[in-house]
């Protein structure tokens, strides 16, 4: 049996329940690990064209997300004709893996994850959150805690100690979802694919994605996909893009913030860096580390 992964806005029980269609493409994801850029690739290679019929979250909804309701997701789902893809950040031990699916695992330096993630966290309207999911609300005595600087807090969160299927955007939860699905990256049904590779080589990863999935596309169509796949035009139809149905973002323009990798290396020091380098070698094998820490 799967795991189930709970936390205050996501529940992995969900998918127990999901009826699967074959040729259903899942997105596993960590936090800001490249989730929409990978379903934006998604999207445009189902419909071979960059005017998609509908906002982006509504083509390739986020299925254990508690703010949506299940019926709601499900129907929507249901309803769709062409070939789906569904978002997650549930690790793929928390979800039925299917042998007519395909299921898509993308990575990122977690040190440049968790600086988006940092960034993420300042552009949520947390009120909004609990009212859409019914979490209780702070005791009114409490003041809150004032965010550490940017720094300090990511020197923090490669030092932390956490229970890794709890918190799953803690350095530890990161590695444990890149762990699973490092070792199942010989089934036939699972692509990974890297941030870094998609800003190398974008058309060269789309078409590898392509081919996976068992999609032609013509080759005059190619230009105008790969382009519609780049940073600036993503950031450019933000509304239409951003993963906020409900409407939980401070700014959708931000959350596309700067698209590019080594912001953490700017800000920590070669100790830091260092200290960060000997934490994760206790907890991935050194094949798994030279992918995710490549350039």
């Amino acid at each position: 049996m799967p795991y189930r992964y709970t936390s205050p806005d996501e529940d992995s029980g969900r998918w127990a329940d999901f009826p699967a269609r074959p040729g259903d493409i899942v997105i596993s994801t960590r936090s800001k690990h490249g989730t929409t850029w990978t379903q934006m690739i998604c999207a445009l290679l189902a419909f071979q064209t960059p005017n998609l019929p509908a906002p982006l979250p509504e083509l390739s909804p986020w299925l254990d997300w508690l703010v949506v309701p299940q019926d709601e997701v499900f129907a929507r789902l249901e309803a769709q004709t062409h070939r789906r893809f569904i978002k997650t950040h549930t690790p793929l031990d928390g979800i039925p893996i299917h042998p007519e699916s395909r299921y898509i695992v993308a990575a990122r330096h977690p040190l440049d994850a968790a600086v988006s993630l940092y960034h993420q966290g300042q552009n949520l309207d947390r009120d909004r959150i609990r009212e859409l999911t019914g979490a209780p609300e702070p005791d009114q005595g409490d003041d809150p805690t004032p965010r550490k600087p940017l720094r300090e807090w990511l020197v923090h969160w490669t030092e932390e100690e956490a229970e890794p299927r709890e918190w799953l955007d803690s350095l530890q939860g990161v590695m444990l979802h890149l762990n699973d699905a490092w070792g199942r990256r010989e089934e036939p049904n699972l692509l990974l694919v890297h941030y870094a590779d998609l800003a190398a080589d974008l058309e060269g990863e789309m078409r590898r994605i392509a081919t996976w999935l068992d999609i032609e596309v013509e080759e005059g169509r190619w230009p105008e996909l790969v382009k519609a796949a780049t940073f600036g035009e993503m950031k450019a139809k933000a509304e239409r893009l951003t993963p906020d149905p409900a409407g939980v973002m401070k700014s959708r323009d931000a959350f596309f913030r700067r698209g590019t990798s080594g912001s953490a290396a700017e800000l920590l020091s070669d100790e830091e860096l260092a200290a960060y380098t000997k934490r994760v070698e206790e907890m991935a094998p050194e094949a798994l580390l030279e992918w995710l820490h490549r350039p």
